[in-house]
């Protein structure tokens, strides 16, 4: 369903705003600031972009420049999604939020936008065609979040980074030109293996500071790792073992997934590439620390990152040199 489909099914209702108090969360404020303006909605999701994700300006210099506000206004959506997960008091008042902010996204395929984020989302979504089930399964995942906190297999935690992740890996397909299913497929899996490598970097963290266990339980029951020894955040041999098995079929996803590069045009396949090159960096970095994801938290350093970018745009540049020397001769 696009916003064309939509609006031609469905004239627009004009919806009141949603009112947020001065008191309330900062994500809350976020997600539903104002616009005056295209530009003034515009220029709120390339400073949401830039604040959040220090990379973010470096890796856009590897997009044709028509598509790197596209990129801010989606990556916008993805990033006060997933605050309101987050960032809210308490589990009630997440559900809610999310709730209102999927309201506005229906809202906003009707043709009715007041909130910056949708304001500058509108031009994305009519210039590229993009359906809504992608941004709705990415704000579903972050509802299920306030009610499901552990996960008894692998293939739950799977059909959680379906709506998780790989939302978001379609919708940079979209905004690149391409809709078809053998890259959606190929983007899917470097997608869950990147919300994969989080979960493993990041077990003390989202146990200690949310409450949620990513870690499947029958994974756990295997290796002999039960929730009291996480929570001691006590790292012996069989956690070791645990994390490792989970990194290397992760590993396994980033070489399947890898195959989409290949089809992808030389304008965006650099900055496509960066996302798997960051995933199996995260993996290098836990197992430098022989799988201990307990005791510290395994992460690139700004040299690394900024050592990753570096490749791209030399690759970039090497590849811009010789297609200016083909079509000189």
């Amino acid at each position: 369903m696009t916003l064309r489909s939509v609006a031609e099914t469905n004239p627009p209702t004009p919806l009141p705003p949603v009112s947020v108090a001065p008191g309330e969360p900062r994500a809350l404020r976020a997600a539903f600031a104002p616009a005056n303006s295209l530009a003034e909605a515009e220029a709120f999701t390339r400073d949401l972009a830039h604040s959040h994700y220090e990379n973010f300006t470096v890796v856009s210099m590897l997009l044709p420049r028509s598509l790197r506000q596209d990129f801010c206004n989606i990556y916008a959506f993805c990033r006060l999604a997933d605050d309101l997960g987050d960032d809210m008091p308490d589990h009630t008042s997440a559900a809610s939020a999310l709730e209102q902010f999927a309201d506005a996204t229906r809202a906003c395929y009707a043709g009715e936008s007041s909130a910056a984020v949708f304001v500058a989302l509108t031009g994305t979504i009519r210039k590229h065609d993009i359906p809504i089930e992608p941004l709705l399964d990415l704000i579903d995942a972050f509802a299920q979040d306030q009610h499901v906190s552990r996960y008894q297999t692998f293939d739950e935690l799977l059909e959680y980074c379906r709506r998780s992740a790989n939302p978001v890996g379609r919708l940079v397909l979209y905004v690149c030109g391409y809709r078809d299913e053998q890259r959606q497929h190929l983007s899917d899996l470097t997608c869950t293996a990147l919300q994969l490598a989080n979960f493993w970097q990041d077990v003390r963290r989202d146990l200690l500071d949310l409450d949620r266990i990513y870690l499947p339980r029958q994974d756990m029951d295997r290796f002999g790792v039960n929730e009291a020894q996480l929570r001691e955040l006590r790292c012996d041999d069989q956690y070791r073992s645990l994390i490792e098995y989970e990194v290397n079929r992760t590993e396994t996803m980033f070489d399947e997934g890898a195959a989409l590069l290949e089809t992808l045009d030389d304008s965006v396949r650099h900055h496509i590439a960066l996302f798997g090159h960051g995933g199996r960096a995260l993996l290098g970095a836990i197992r430098r620390r022989n799988y201990d994801t307990l005791t510290a938290r395994p992460s690139l350093s700004a040299w690394q990152k900024g050592r990753l970018v570096s490749k791209a745009l030399a690759a970039r540049g090497r590849q811009l040199v010789a297609s200016q020397g083909r079509r000189s001769r």
